[in-house]
């Protein structure tokens, strides 16, 4: 009866560690916006992870036999973190890391704005010396055209007067 209740507690503990583990993701979205594809990814590694969590929770403590106590214990854990812990914390947490980061981005603007009018100066060089570049090349690459189209139209007359 005790190693039961222990593992009851086990189980309500994993439960609350799972959602407050996805809480964690759900900060991460919050602070740093990303695409469909990487949210499908992030899920996927979290429930590969909390399934491999689960089964050896399941493995040390109950011989790998699935208690429905257990589940049930889990999900308790897992609602009660949802209910009363989860909306504070995700809310603050990730108010207060997007405080952080906007201030960092500041500052950092603050920080390299004596570097923009240096890059300013240096991308109209780029942009001029690449632009130069360009039409060096596509005279180069119309040369060619015309090159291979006198060096055709010659074999085609060779081949009309052969014939």
């Amino acid at each position: 009866m005790a190693s039961e209740n222990i593992f009851l507690v086990n189980a309500l503990i994993m439960g609350v560690f799972i959602t407050f583990l996805y809480d964690i993701l759900r900060i991460v979205r919050r602070v740093v916006p990303h695409g469909g594809f990487l949210i499908s990814l992030e899920d996927l590694g979290f429930w590969i992870y909390c399934a491999i969590e689960v089964f050896l929770l399941m493995y040390r403590l109950s011989d790998g036999m699935l208690r429905w106590f257990a589940v049930l214990g889990a999900l308790f854990g897992m609602f009660c973190y949802k209910k009363f812990i989860s909306p504070f914390f995700v809310e603050y947490v990730s108010r207060f890391l997007c405080l952080i980061r906007d201030f960092v981005g500041k500052v950092l603007l603050v920080c390299l704005r004596p570097f923009g009018k240096i890059w300013g100066k240096c991308k109209g060089f780029l942009v001029k010396t690449a632009g130069k570049c360009r039409r060096k090349a596509a005279r180069a690459r119309a040369g060619k055209r015309r090159f291979l189209k006198k060096k055709l139209t010659f074999l085609l007359k060779i081949l009309k007067m052969t014939l």
